[in-house]
């Protein structure tokens, strides 16, 4: 498996419509996304994450066709979203039937194909809260990643209850070291970054171009802090496209927004070469390997 220029958290084929009532977010343009991510092949791009996961639209049958038609490394992932996207059966569920069927994706395949999932994720949080379904989420797969050593990575509401999900984890037994908290970026307050990545997690600055939440130069004013006070190792990007009207062919930034726009822009801000090298290769291999 290659993993070398990465995007850490995006979706190939997603479906959020039901609960949002809003068709665009039934993200099933495949054949715009192959299109452009072809081209994001050709810019250096090499890897993949693909966080979509039960209840959210998955289909490994479709990552396994991206793959062999883009020439991309695309890693899959299992686990639960959060509230109101949550499946019917996680409800009726027990603990123990819920944690088999996460590591059968892990060890087995996803769905009926050989593809196998190589991270937990992506698992969330609402908006300022962590609700009870969250909660025994956040146990389950802490239960799931001690059994596997696959990472975890997490959705922060609007950036919100990173300091809360790490507790869980923490309670569990979790090595911290071993969990990306995503959307990291849609929170401007530095302390709250310094917080959470002195607790060894890694930093989701994965919503980049979503300008209608943090403009991107909160973003790398961010990032330029971060490294300055010595955590440029734990950094990682993405676009977290979700939307078909996010894609180039309906109006939207597109996938190479992150190469096009955002690198010039920590460019100008004066971060060498090497340390953004980290965000996109150095950090997603660490955490992408951990055994």
């Amino acid at each position: 498996m290659k993993i070398g220029r990465t995007y850490i958290h995006e979706h190939i084929k997603l479906d959020l419509s039901g609960p949002k009532k809003d068709p665009d977010t039934n993200y099933d343009d495949t054949q715009g996304v192959i299109e452009e991510l072809k081209e994001l092949k050709k810019q250096g791009i090499d890897c993949i994450v693909d966080v979509t996961n039960r209840g959210m639209g998955r289909d490994a049958r479709i990552l396994s066709n991206v793959a062999k038609q883009t020439g991309l490394t695309i890693i899959a992932s299992t686990g639960f979203y959060k509230e109101p996207f949550l499946p019917p059966y996680f409800y009726e569920s027990s603990d123990a039937e819920l944690f088999d069927m996460l590591v059968a994706d892990v060890e087995k395949g996803m769905d009926g194909t050989g593809l196998k999932a190589s991270v937990l994720g992506e698992v969330g949080s609402s908006h300022n809260a962590i609700k009870a379904s969250e909660q025994r989420l956040f146990n389950l797969v802490a239960d799931v990643h001690l059994y596997t050593g696959r990472p975890i990575f997490t959705h922060t509401t609007l950036g919100t209850m990173a300091l809360d999900q790490i507790k869980i984890l923490e309670k569990k037994g979790v090595d911290l070291t071993a969990v990306l908290i995503g959307h990291m970026d849609l929170n401007p307050d530095l302390d709250y970054h310094l917080r959470v990545a002195g607790k060894g997690c890694y930093l989701g600055f994965d919503t980049i171009g979503k300008t209608d939440y943090q403009p991107d130069a909160s973003r790398v004013c961010l990032i330029k802090e971060l490294v300055a006070r010595g955590h440029e190792n734990q950094i990682v990007l993405s676009l977290d496209l979700t939307r078909k009207s996010h894609l180039k062919k309906h109006g939207g930034i597109g996938y190479s927004y992150l190469v096009d726009t955002f690198l010039p822009l920590l460019e100008e801000a004066e971060l060498k070469e090497e340390t953004i090298n980290k965000f996109l290769v150095d950090n997603p291999r660490k955490l992408l390997s951990i055994p």
